[in-house]
């Protein structure tokens, strides 16, 4: 499984400076986060990853391949091989669940409907949706929405997972079911997964390989048992961002 990796990525927009040489190296077959509060440049980070936004400088390896200086045919491959998993699901409303999840299938191969049949069954029942083929989303509850969402996202058997604010307007309940899912299916297929997200609790329920950004700099990277168990080391933006999330208290640091 290749690695995914980032080099001094740069981004304005106009005179604001949004991302500020950033490189970080997101690990196989691991969660990597990337975390930090609201409008730090989370999201901006990761539509440069996509090559959505093109930054004015930096590298963006998909394995050995810079993605963003690839020829078409080369971006389409790594294109192929990519999953996401949206903040609002995005499923098609006019679609049933079935459809949904078969749809990347239908676009990006040669398959034949009983193989896509049995793919999306196989998908569905991954994400504890076995015999949902039938129903639309507007027949599901917003939790299963996004667990169709992830479906779809690993119908492909993706090597990279992209999900944006995975957990965003779950109850607790739910969003740690998606957490579990995200985990579980990274580790099964060791994907490379990229987990944007300002929710602490997600990362102490699958962090592995974490980054925080603030005002558009990287400002820490490790892995959780440095975030939780050596606050007094951190940076003072992350220790404040730990204590409004309310993992830790003031009398810790």
């Amino acid at each position: 499984m290749s690695q995914l990796r980032i080099e001094h990525i740069s981004k304005s927009f106009g005179r604001q400076r949004v991302l500020d040489d950033i490189s970080f190296t997101f690990q196989p077959g691991q969660v990597n986060m990337i975390i930090g509060p609201s409008g730090c440049g989370k999201t901006v980070l990761l539509k440069c990853i996509l090559g959505l936004i093109i930054p004015e400088e930096g590298r963006v390896f998909f394995g050995d391949v810079d993605f963003l200086r690839a020829s078409p045919e080369k971006k389409r491959t790594i294109l192929r091989n990519l999953g996401m998993l949206f903040q609002s699901s995005a499923l098609f409303d006019s679609m049933t669940v079935g459809e949904n999840v078969a749809f990347p299938l239908r676009v990006f191969t040669q398959q034949n409907e009983n193989e896509i049949q049995s793919r999306v069954a196989y998908c569905l029942e991954r994400v504890g949706l076995a015999g949902t083929q039938n129903k639309y989303p507007a027949e599901i509850s917003g939790g299963m929405k996004r667990r169709v969402g992830l479906a779809r996202a690993i119908a492909l058997n993706p090597r990279y997972l992209f999900c944006d604010e995975p957990n965003s307007g779950l109850d607790p309940l739910t969003a740690r079911r998606i957490d579990q899912l995200i985990r579980e299916i990274t580790e099964e297929f060791n994907t490379t997964t990229v987990v944007v997200t300002h929710d602490l609790k997600s990362v102490v329920e699958m962090g592995q390989r974490i980054l925080f950004l603030y005002e558009g700099r990287a400002e820490w990277q490790g892995d959780r048992k440095e975030l939780l168990q050596n606050v007094h080391a951190l940076p003072s933006n992350l220790r404040a961002f730990l204590m409004a999330s309310g993992l830790v208290h003031s009398e810790k640091i």
